[in-house]
């Protein structure tokens, strides 16, 4: 599983990339949810490297 960390800069690149719309707009950064299926497309895209994998 993903998550995003504090330097997200609520850019909006990563959501449309996921395959399963595990990502949304938090109340200051995006957020993953536990649908995430670690494929990675989210960190690809992240011009901060926020999404990171646990």
């Amino acid at each position: 599983m993903y998550v995003i960390n504090d330097s997200c800069i609520s850019c909006g690149a990563c959501e449309p990339e996921c395959p399963v719309n595990a990502i949304s707009a938090g109340d200051s950064i995006y957020v993953i949810n536990d649908a995430c299926i670690d494929c990675g497309a989210c960190a690809n895209v992240c011009p901060v490297d926020a999404p990171q994998p646990v």
